[in-house]
């Protein structure tokens, strides 16, 4: 029977360090047992990295877990490495750590990174010649861009004659495959009504964070013309789905008569003011233009985007932004890198209601950049409308209050809270109530949806230049 692999979740991180803890036995008396027994994995920064989706399990028939992969991806690389693999020793022989390895890899290869890198130990059966038989081979350990981890590697003491870099080569996906698009979240980091237009619609002031968390979507063309989803979602039939929406806007606008499977892992909660749908569509729409090769513009993109929502034209450019308008008027902004908190008070907060609320402010003076810069502007104008209306939200306000200046974002209901480190965002979260759900994404300037869109470009790139085609 093949090992059931699935996506590890928060609740999971102590047990996994447990099976790290395990594995890690088997080195005793090995060279390298003072380093990986100094070593040991920081629980803060693999639940990391399984809210943003890089960490795989191996369960057994009691639907405990026995094994587990992390991927460790960094901004703006075409490589991706495996932070830490580990299997039960009980489990071991099992086929489990291969079925997990293979798993990770295929991940990203349809994630369009082109290679895979790790370290391991030439010596030991179970780290390089476990790895050779599956692809990987023997690089140069001082090339550049295995500095910071030969560097790590050395400062926990493991043996450098024994360590070994590996890599394994990832081929693109095929014309008709799979492939996996990230569609990230965001927050407004404040949100005024300075008035209202002739067509109706309100005239905003707002500051969009794009965050490195969110929702995953995976797409394969077809060639039939179909749009399909395959999976339900609860209360939203297809042809609401703004993913749907956004494929037939693309369809019609192009003339093409290519289709699409669409699958969406869904992370981002649904009325949480955190961008979901409109992120999922502009993922779509990006997406697409590149697998069915349509070659459209980012400005056109992105006026088909304000077609399905004012917030999806700052998905498609991929920039954090100061946004004017609905929100379709967009000057990226540079920001500090910052981590947040984000709680979901699982709450939905109907926006349509919020807009026709009476007591809602709809003249507020006009903001400047500078005046959000210095601290000045923080505000959001629903906040006191949400706070009246859902309890949920309020008490989730309330609580995060305790801790720093609590916000919300968006029409709500997810709230947010600016952290000082990554370490004090972390000890905030795992303080959450139960009644609550805690996030710790980091604010990026650009979205890893651009990221993904560059490394599959270039790996179609890399195989076309292979092929002799270009």
């Amino acid at each position: 029977m093949s090992p059931c692999i699935q996506r590890a979740v928060s609740t999971q991180v102590e047990a996994l360090c447990a099976i790290e803890r395990a594995a890690v036995q088997l080195f005793r008396g090995h060279q390298a047992w003072a380093g990986y027994a100094a070593a040991s994995i920081p629980p803060s920064l693999l639940r990391r990295a399984i809210e943003r989706g890089l960490v795989w399990v191996s369960m057994n028939a009691d639907a405990e877990p026995v094994g587990f992969v992390w991927l460790d991806a960094q901004e703006g690389s075409e490589a991706i490495g495996i932070a830490e693999i580990d299997v039960l020793p009980e489990y071991g022989r099992q086929g489990i750590g291969a079925a997990l390895l293979e798993h990770a890899c295929s991940w990203a290869r349809e994630a369009g990174y082109r290679r895979v890198d790790l370290g391991t130990l030439s010596d030991v059966r179970w780290n390089a010649p476990f790895y050779a038989k599956h692809g990987f081979v023997v690089v140069d350990k001082h090339d550049p861009v295995f500095a910071f981890a030969l560097k790590r590697d050395r400062e926990n003491g493991f043996p450098d004659e024994l360590r070994v870099f590996m890599s394994r080569s990832l081929p693109p996906v095929a014309n008709d495959g799979w492939t996996v698009w990230p569609a990230p979240a965001k927050l407004n980091l404040f949100l005024r009504i300075v008035g209202r237009r002739a067509d109706g619609y309100h005239e905003l002031q707002t500051v969009f964070r794009l965050l490195d968390w969110g929702d995953e979507i995976r797409l394969r063309p077809r060639s039939d013309g179909l749009l399909h989803r395959l999976a339900p979602m609860p209360g939203v039939p297809p042809p609401q789905d703004l993913m749907i929406r956004a494929a037939d806007l693309l369809q019609r606008h192009s003339g093409t008569g290519m289709g699409v499977d669409i699958a969406l892992e869904k992370r981002i909660p649904m009325g949480g003011g955190l961008g979901g749908g409109s992120s999922d569509a502009a993922t779509v729409l990006v997406a697409l233009n590149h697998l069915w090769r349509l070659n459209l513009r980012e400005d056109v993109l992105a006026d088909l985007g304000a077609q399905l929502g004012a917030d999806v034209p700052v998905f498609v450019r991929g920039r954090s932004a100061w946004g004017e308008g609905v929100g379709e008027r967009l000057t990226p902004l540079s920001l500090p890198r910052k981590h947040y908190v984000v709680l979901d008070p699982h709450e939905q907060v109907p926006t349509a209601e919020l807009f026709e609320a009476a007591e809602l402010t709809r003249n507020a003076p006009r903001a400047t950049i500078s005046s959000f810069v210095s601290g000045e502007t923080t505000e959001n104008v629903f906040t006191p409308v949400v706070r009246a209306r859902h309890a949920r939200v309020a008490a989730a306000l309330d609580w995060l209050a305790g801790f720093g200046r609590a916000r919300l974002s968006g029409s709500g209901g997810g709230v947010f809270l600016e952290a000082k480190s990554f370490d004090r965002a972390m000890a905030i979260a795992r303080q959450c109530p139960a009644a609550f759900t805690a996030k710790v994404p980091m604010g990026v300037d650009v979205s890893p949806l651009h990221e993904a869109l560059t490394r599959h470009r270039n790996a179609n790139r890399a195989a076309a230049e292979g092929e002799g085609i270009v």
